[in-house]
């Protein structure tokens, strides 16, 4: 038995590893102890005998629905059978000494029989782990990892996996905890459920209620906060794009990704996004995170670094798992970490140009880095790149990419002249006309009417959407509404757009993919600010309609076989989500985010 359609999937995490659950109650994916170790259950990849750790009543379940606990993370799913209704409670409880798994079992009304299967399958569903029991705990022990289980209902063992059949009464709680640790270090005494519960539930309201944001789209922007949040890592500050690896853009195909690290440009957007809503703490964290990661000459910086600034993400490929639907490869690492992404300069400025000012924990000035950044920029901006979409096709003179080049200068002009008057401003300032003067003329093809992939191409691309959100043109300028035209002519299918025609220009990858979701958030935005509000606000709430029944959405969209494709949940899916938001509510024009 595979696992469910990625739309079934809710999330929970401790802000140092996440978990998938289905809406059948069956976690499917969990790497532990944090976002970047191997998967312990991956029936998300493969199948039940990959790993997964499921719950549900045994009878017919009639109907199921779910919800988060209003502003937590802590997903409730009740389930109807003849004999009765019970809910299941999911949560990782904010991490302490030890990394946890709770679920509670509770009766509603009647006697519901439930059935519990436990499939532990270290390094990526490749390792059966050895299972012992001491004391009533259940151990499960492979090289340097184990997992305890504590629970009260009757455990049995078969087929390599742990089974548990038990009834719960309207009023009863039966409680399972699921706990990591170190093979060798003390096996960790059991959790108070109730308190786990309370501490949980407390950590994210508490949270939530920093939010400055108050507008139309409340509800949705709130939950989408939340889940950018639970992507965070928080002994580093690094953000995750995605839980998940290897989730297909086309089902069957081979663009299949590892998400779990962290990619400036994602991390960068996500800060912005959170300082817009009062999140300060955060942006504190990554801009050490930052600091950290980039140590060294400028012209070692990289697209995407590991959880905690690690910079050797080799790629390698999980040959034992059939993928998700039987789409291979499956993707352990991300080789795009060696590519060379230009953009990832400007997305960088802009953030460190807005980040509040705080105490550093390394004796590194900021203001230098950026610097030292901005004039390693002024050497290299005239260099082909891999661009945004990490294509691996070979480098190109990508539009985007020289446009994030021209918001890196800007944004460390400005900031450098309003702070500390350092840096060689004069020679970035020169730099940046440079830049905007070649974008304007070698960017933008006439006969089109539109800004092109690169320079020369007639290709489009909808990175060229981004122009008017960084400040680049104004919305009123004939060349961005030539291309938001051209673009919603040649790139939009059944009404959401696709990042460029993958089959036009070889990109170094075979078949194609879904509508790229942060693409349409940036149409509607674009809509709403050359005018066409009511179209900004129709395509807007289409894709507010994509997101699954708790508020989540992925990478990516297949409108004619109506499913989710890609990552889940997908952090820029969710940042363009929330930055649309603000654009359509009015309270945000085009500036630096």
């Amino acid at each position: 038995m595979a696992g469910a359609r990625i739309e079934e999937y809710a999330l929970i995490g401790d802000c140092e590893t996440a978990a998938l659950v289905s809406r059948k109650g069956s976690i499917d994916w969990m790497c532990w102890p944090d976002f970047s170790s191997g998967a312990c259950f991956a029936a998300l990849l493969g199948t039940a005998e990959h790993g997964r750790w499921c719950i549900t009543p045994v009878a017919e379940v009639l109907r199921t629905s779910r919800r988060y606990l209003p502003q937590t993370m802590v997903v409730e799913t009740t389930f109807e059978t003849k004999d009765g209704v019970v809910q299941l409670l999911d949560f990782m409880p904010p991490r302490e000494t030890h990394s946890r798994v709770i679920r509670r079992v509770r009766g509603v009304r009647g006697k519901v029989t439930m059935a519990m299967e436990l499939a532990i399958r270290f390094d990526y569903g490749r390792t059966t782990p050895w299972v012992t029991t001491h004391n009533g705990q259940l151990r499960a022990v492979s090289g340097p990892d184990m997992v305890v289980l504590h629970t009260e209902a009757k455990l049995r063992g078969e087929d390599l996996k742990t089974r548990s059949e038990f009834a719960v009464k309207e009023g009863k709680t039966v409680d399972f905890s699921l706990t990591y640790t170190s093979s060798v270090g003390e096996v960790p005494a059991p959790p108070d459920a109730e308190k786990a519960l309370k501490r949980t539930v407390s950590f994210w309201t508490e949270w939530a209620a920093q939010s400055t944001y108050r507008g139309r789209y409340q509800e949705t922007v709130d939950r989408s906060l939340l889940t950018l949040k639970a992507l965070t890592y928080r002994p580093s500050g690094g953000i995750v794009a995605a839980p998940t690896t290897s989730l297909p853009e086309r089902i069957g195909g081979e663009r299949n990704w590892d998400y779990r690290y962290c990619w400036l440009r994602d991390t960068a957007f996500t800060l912005l996004v959170l300082l817009h809503a009062g999140f300060e703490e955060e942006a504190v964290a990554w801009r050490r995170w930052l600091l950290r990661a980039i140590a060294g000459a400028p012209d070692r910086v990289q697209t995407l670094y590991g959880i905690r600034g690690e910079r050797n993400l080799n790629e390698w490929h999980a040959d034992w798992l059939p993928g998700y639907e039987n789409s291979r490869p499956v993707i352990i690492g991300n080789a795009a970490a060696d590519q060379f992404q230009l953009d990832i300069f400007g997305e960088v400025a802009s953030a460190m140009a807005r980040l509040p000012a705080a105490e550093e924990d390394i004796r590194v000035d900021a203001g230098a880095v950026q610097a030292r950044l901005i004039n390693h920029l002024c050497d290299i901006w005239q260099d082909p790149d891999e661009g945004i979409w990490e294509t691996r096709g070979g480098r190109k003179q990508f539009v985007h990419s020289k446009v994030m080049a021209w918001v890196a200068l800007d944004r460390a002009i400005k900031h450098h002249e309003q702070h500390d008057g350092g840096g060689d401003v004069k020679r970035w300032r020169k730099n940046r006309e440079l830049v905007r003067a070649e974008v304007l003329e070698k960017g933008f093809n006439r006969t089109l009417n539109s800004f092109t992939q690169s320079y020369g191409s007639t290709e489009l691309d909808a990175s060229c959407l981004r122009l008017v959100l960084v400040g680049f043109l104004l919305p009123d300028d004939p060349r961005i509404i030539g291309t938001v035209e051209a673009i919603e002519k040649h790139l939009m299918k059944d009404g959401l757009v696709q990042r460029y025609d993958t089959g036009a220009k070889e990109d170094g990858l075979s078949g194609g993919e879904g509508a790229f979701l942060a693409c349409s958030f940036w149409m509607a935005m674009n809509l709403h600010l050359i005018g066409r509000k009511a179209e900004a606000e129709a395509l807007y709430d289409r894709l507010l309609g994509l997101t699954n029944d708790l508020g989540l959405i992925s990478e990516e969209y297949d409108p004619v076989s109506e499913r989710m494709l890609g990552n889940f949940p997908q952090a820029l899916s969710h940042i363009a989500l929330i930055h649309a938001a603000l654009t359509l509510s009015g309270g945000w024009r085009p500036q630096p985010l």
